[in-house]
């Protein structure tokens, strides 16, 4: 250790032999080439069942969390729809596990995996809930926690939400080191591993994807329990996608092949995620564009040389809601339903809205999961921070809502409306990106064949693309 030269390109350059050894994965076995990997290989190697993770995830409070039917909601959405529409809303209360949001099934098996193995602690870089919960069950486990975390920018001021969640991190024993945004994370993260020979509790691992599916299928069970049926659609806060995948894959799992797999992010439009002008300027952390579409474009951009949360690979639809409507889908839930919950985990809540509004009566939205709240991840934090930062905060039509400047608060229901996205032109960005990364008259079936599952269209639509980049020069390096 004393001679490693621990500079940050000495570092970066030995990432793939830092990540083999803090978790146990070669992820040379399964790349296939610059784009192709076997992916399906990768998370079955893991060696967990759904039984396994079911029973390793009891051990530590976490999972059989309740689903809610939001009956004055559903009420309430009939009364704006045609004659007919307004289907059933049923919320997944993912704030009953242990540290209040689903990232705590993400967690459990890394911290199971971690003890297994012979680690005495877990490190994880994240700004969000995922952090709380590697430390809740690093607890749980008799193990320790380091979490990395993004909080200030150059002046030295840190979001509200950003700063409870490392105090929760530090209520469950983690010790969590705080940075200024920037390239830097990764390399710290990197750096922290090999001083400590801890485990890399990473987002993106096949175990963090793992420990997701059993939410899809708690909530197959569910619904068909109450409902004697599958859910319609089931729609899933999105940012680097492993919420998604994971839930999409374990309601595959359970049989609901015909269950729609709908993504909504926060609309952050014009903000870039790693800036220092804009970081305070977003009053949303996670579940926005600003993750949400580069890594449903281009998964690979993460701490682990294959991200195993593949997002375009499960989606069917991609909606896009406002701040102000998430607000006020929020809002809702706690004077109708009497459910306080985190904004962020309400993104999905404000999309079901208009989605129910299409549907017809009989048919089911799950809305699949809630976070904790309090402190400063309350939406009147926020809402005040954004305020501090020169956001200016009004009621009306969210579609006057401008990224960074304003956050419009809907007055009505009927306001809450959101908009789709062309899924076309993002499975295209994520050819362009492909490109990039190996040229495309280098592609061979195998690549062509991974491409086409990867973006969830078959491979003559690849083929087909393909032709049309290299005819306008997009597959240029």
């Amino acid at each position: 250790m004393k001679n490693r030269d621990m500079s940050y390109d000495a570092v970066m350059s030995r990432k793939n032999e830092i990540m083999k050894a803090s978790l146990g994965i070669d992820y040379e076995d399964y790349i296939q080439s610059p784009i192709a990997f076997d992916y399906e290989r990768m998370m079955a190697e893991t060696g967990y069942s759904h039984e396994d993770v079911i029973r390793i995830q009891s051990e530590t409070k976490v999972g059989n969390t309740p689903l809610f039917d939001l009956h004055n909601l559903t009420r309430a959405v009939r009364g704006i729809s045609p004659p007919g529409k307004g289907a059933r809303i049923l919320l997944k209360d993912e704030a009953a596990n242990a540290s209040g949001s689903f990232k705590a099934r993400r967690a459990s098996i890394s911290a199971y995996e971690a003890a297994l193995k012979g680690f005495s602690g877990l490190i994880s870089a994240t700004s969000g809930n995922y952090g709380a919960a590697v430390a809740s069950q690093a607890s749980q486990r008799g193990l320790k926690a380091i979490i990395l975390q993004e909080v200030f920018d150059s002046r030295g001021v840190g979001q509200p939400e950003i700063i409870e969640k490392g105090r929760a991190c530090e209520a469950y024993g983690a010790e969590v080191l705080r940075l200024s945004v920037g390239p830097e994370l990764f390399y710290m993260l990197l750096r922290t591993l090999v001083e400590t020979g801890f485990f890399n509790a990473s987002l993106y691992t096949p175990f963090g994807i793992q420990g997701v599916e059993s939410l899809g299928l708690e909530i197959a069970r569910q619904v068909r329990e109450d409902y004697g049926r599958d859910p319609d659609v089931v729609v899933i806060t999105h940012a680097g996608g492993g919420n998604l995948t994971g839930t999409a894959r374990g309601l595959l799992a359970a049989g609901c092949e015909n269950s729609r797999i709908v993504a909504c992010s926060v609309d952050l439009s014009g903000l870039h995620m790693a800036s220092d002008k804009d970081f305070n300027r977003k009053s949303f952390t996670t579940g926005h564009t600003g993750f949400g579409v580069p890594f449903a474009t281009w998964p690979d951009r993460v701490d682990v040389p294959r991200n195993a949360a593949r997002s375009l690979r499960y989606m069917d639809e991609y909606q896009l809601v406002s701040q102000g409507e998430v607000f006020f889908a929020t809002e809702l839930l706690t004077k109708m339903e009497g459910l306080e919950r985190g904004p962020a985990g309400n993104t999905s809540l404000a999309a079901a809205i208009p989605l129910a509004r299409q549907m017809d009566q009989d048919q089911i939205v799950v809305v699949q999961e809630t976070e904790y709240t309090g402190a400063g991840k309350h939406q009147n934090s926020q809402l005040s921070f954004a305020r501090e930062n020169g956001i200016q905060i009004y009621l009306g039509d969210p579609e006057e809502n401008i990224p960074g400047e304003t956050i419009v608060i809907p007055e009505r229901l009927e306001q809450v409306k959101g908009k789709v996205q062309d899924m076309d032109n993002l499975r295209l960005s994520y050819l362009k990106n492909a490109a990039k990364n190996y040229p495309i008259t280098q592609w061979n079936q195998t690549d062509v064949q991974f491409l086409a599952e990867d973006i969830k269209k078959d491979v003559g639509w690849v083929r087909k693309r393909m032709a049309e980049m290299q005819s306008t020069g997009d597959s240029d390096n």
